[in-house]
């Protein structure tokens, strides 16, 4: 990553803050209303596109410096940014959980 100063630096987390993925495996129709947020883009997927090629215009900009972030091992630079819309957001479906007590007789059933 090129030298950065504070202020712009602040304005660039701001817009991937606000940025989700508008199609694709992560867009709308996966993560309604509006993609998943591209800060919680699996860095598989962000290299998939890396090697692919990055949309066109500042979508694909602002993937390219999420991947950079991830890449260097700082994902949690986006732990504030997560923890202001409630944690992080992902598709997988949460599982029931069943807790089993056992009986009287010591097993479970």
């Amino acid at each position: 990553m090129t030298e950065i100063d504070r202020e712009d630096f602040r304005n660039l987390l701001d817009e991937i803050s606000r940025t989700r993925m508008p199609f694709g495996k992560f867009g709308r129709e996966a993560c309604p209303p509006a993609g998943m947020p591209i800060y919680d883009l699996p860095i598989e997927y962000l290299s998939w596109f890396h090697d692919r090629g990055f949309p066109k215009g500042r979508l694909g900009e602002l993937m390219a410096v999420v991947l950079e972030v991830k890449a260097v091992g700082m994902d949690s630079l986006f732990d504030p940014i997560r923890q202001a819309v409630g944690g992080r957001v992902t598709l997988r479906k949460k599982r029931k959980r069943e807790v089993r007590f056992p009986d009287e007789g010591g097993s479970v059933g």
